[in-house]
């Protein structure tokens, strides 16, 4: 027995083809789980009790087990769920201008090992099912009672480390009959794996792309994230222009500033170097200090320095507004917390 969210609208139909039935009952049970949220099978009056009676036996419908529910002045709300098996994961829900985004999970843990990140002070033990990262958005609109409008898969793990499971977690969020998230409203991130990125050019959904740089240079990236000595700067560069040229789609390139570390002038300019003219977008962003990392915060002044530069070279560039800040904002802060 089974999750029933780890199945997509096609992979029910074809459930359905095996029992000999009509494979438009696929629609009546999406809808029933994401637009009325039914808790049991029961609930679905449109369907026939031999047919509930065998989706009984192969699959069950439950949330997530919320442990803390952490609230911040600013209105984001950090989550710490159990699942079936007792691991705990981590999912963030942001109020934006634009509506409620949330931050999921797509590993129990995480084995990239960037140095600064308290998500890699646990190690990965497995992947999360597809139901498991569809569950923390609807647990967290149960629990929040709010509709949940944009996703980015930046929470613990490295998410093309779970490939397939990912994909088909973006086929059910995306599915018009459920919960009907725009594939233009979800992001995935990837800390560089330079295959999958190529392959995710391929995949039909115009979800966009994140690269986590934090580097200007391969000796600084090799520094502090791991997965460099792995895929050198160079190779995960041409990937993003292999990706940008098969979709015609704009990457944006997530950058941690670190204190006397990645965010001097020079390290600015040789970003600007690196990517000038590649459709992408640079999303500098201040780190949350972890009290078991030696890593800093820039300062304010290095932060807008940095920016002002990139902006002169005519480079595409935000500095993130700060969210969640009162509480363990940084990513796995709060599962490490409870697991110590």
């Amino acid at each position: 027995m089974q999750s029933i969210y780890n199945y997509s609208e096609e992979m029910l139909k074809e459930y359905l083809i095996n029992l000999g039935l009509k494979p438009f009952r696929s629609k009546q049970i999406i809808e029933w789980l994401y637009r009325k949220k039914v808790k049991s099978f029961d609930e679905m009056t449109n369907i026939s009790k031999d047919f509930i009676a065998k989706l009984k036996e192969d699959f069950y419908i439950d949330l997530l087990k919320c442990v803390v529910n952490q609230k911040s002045s600013d209105g984001t709300q950090k989550f710490l769920f159990e699942l079936n098996d007792g691991n705990l994961i981590e999912s963030v829900l942001m109020n934006n201008d634009y509506g409620y985004s949330i931050c999921v999970t797509s590993e129990v843990g995480c084995n990239m090992g960037c140095v600064f990140c308290a998500s890699g002070m646990k190690k990965k033990l497995r992947n999360l099912e597809t139901s498991e990262m569809v569950k923390q958005i609807l647990t967290v609109e149960e629990i929040a009672g709010i509709k949940i409008t944009h996703i980015v898969v930046m929470g613990i793990g490295e998410p093309f480390d779970n490939y397939e499971n990912v994909l088909n977690f973006f086929r059910i969020v995306n599915n018009p009959l459920g919960l009907e998230i725009g594939s233009r409203h979800i992001t995935v991130s990837t800390c560089g794996l330079v295959d999958k990125i190529k392959e995710f050019a391929l995949f039909p959904l115009q979800v966009n792309l994140a690269l986590s740089l934090h580097a200007p240079t391969q000796e600084i990236r090799q520094e502090i994230m791991p997965i460099a000595k792995a895929y050198s700067l160079d190779k995960v560069i041409d990937a993003i222009k292999y990706y940008i040229d098969k979709t015609n789609r704009r990457v944006t390139l997530e950058y941690i500033l670190l204190r006397d570390l990645n965010d001097t002038k020079e390290c600015a300019n040789k970003l600007a170097d690196l990517i000038h003219g590649l459709n992408v977008y640079v999303n500098l962003i201040p780190y949350n200090e972890v009290k078991e990392k030696p890593y800093k915060r820039s300062e304010k002044f290095r932060m807008v320095e940095f920016f002002d530069i990139l902006k002169k070279r005519h480079i595409n560039v935000q500095l993130r507004r700060e969210q969640g800040s009162d509480i363990d904002a940084a990513c796995g802060q709060l599962r490490s917390k409870h697991m110590a």
